[in-house]
């Protein structure tokens, strides 16, 4: 399938020196949702600028639906839509002139019955005749993502969209993605909120000091990367772990109840969970409970960026 957006040995680099892309190959199929997880200033909002046409790359190229956004901008920006991190709105406007300027920047025909929809969506209706000057930072984060819809684009950038706003917004703000996900419009997010990107993403793409570490499917990811734990609440605490029981990834919980088995299900013959039991019961030592953990998305994240330290 032919990618919607493909990008290759994007790299930029600012008058400072810094460079903050480094060679980004990647593509991205139509209608996925594919998660941008990496720290601070590791270049997620520059790659997502250079994307859309507001930074210009340093080398490489990137292009949207089959247009360069550099030498065909207007054609690939129309099919975008973008949800920054700043709060940048003309604050006199009202939310409905805002919205309905966005649509008719894109060459959109008026649709009022449309843009009425959106606004219902993000609980905006009611506020449609406000001006965004008088409106809190929930609501002003609300209308970014109004403008964004507001020309039916093909694809969503968001970019940290429920960075720092209320519980309501960010459950208003997915179940948003998931009604456009079922349309087929393809989404791009960055987050700090790594369950988000655990719960909707199709794939997973780690950023690090510039550079794109992977990009895999979430399920494969998680099989390739994730450990498996396998916890044992003992009959009777133990003080330490037994020297018979020295050779085995154990660790003892601090009241010295519970004993954790971390074992790796990639590529092994056998997970050793046999070998383990058969070992505790010829060093006396009983469980009246056992159950199994895997890792979460969050932990294999800080695995790979402390590897990569």
């Amino acid at each position: 399938m032919q990618p919607v957006i493909s990008v290759r040995g994007l790299t930029k680099t600012y008058a400072s020196g810094h460079q903050a892309l480094k060679g980004i190959d990647l593509d991205i199929g139509r209608g996925e949702i594919l998660a941008l997880l990496g720290p601070n200033g590791a270049g997620k909002t520059t790659l997502i600028g250079a994307i859309c046409g507001i930074v210009r790359p340093t080398s490489g190229t990137a292009t949207v639906d089959g247009h360069d956004i550099v030498r065909d901008y207007r054609a690939a920006r129309s099919r975008i839509g973008l949800v920054p991190q700043e709060l940048t709105t003309d604050a006199f406007e009202t939310v409905w002139a805002t919205v309905k300027f966005s649509r008719g920047l894109f060459g959109r025909p008026p649709d009022p019955a449309y843009l009425e929809k959106v606004l219902r969506a993000l609980s905006l209706w009611d506020k449609r005749d406000s001006r965004i000057m008088a409106l809190s930072g929930g609501m002003k984060r609300r209308v970014l993502i109004a403008k964004a819809l507001a020309h039916e684009p093909e694809i969503l950038f968001l970019d940290e969209p429920t960075a720092g706003v209320d519980v309501e917004l960010r459950h208003d703000m997915w179940n948003i993605v998931r009604g456009l996900r079922e349309r087929g419009t393809t989404i791009i997010l960055t987050t700090h909120y790594i369950e988000e990107a655990e719960e909707m993403a199709d794939r997973i793409g780690v950023i690090h000091r510039g550079e794109l570490v992977l990009v895999e499917e979430k399920a494969a990811l998680m099989r390739k990367l994730g450990s498996k734990r396998l916890t044992l609440q003992l009959q009777a605490p133990l003080a330490a772990i037994p020297e018979a029981l020295a050779g085995y990834p154990l660790s003892l919980s601090e009241d010295g109840a519970e004993l954790v088995y971390t074992f790796e299900t990639q590529g092994a013959e056998t997970t050793g969970i046999a070998d383990l039991l058969r070992r505790l019961d010829e060093a006396g030592i009983d469980f009246k409970d056992l159950h199994s953990s895997q890792s979460s998305l969050e932990e294999i994240f800080v695995g790979l960026l402390r590897e990569r330290a």
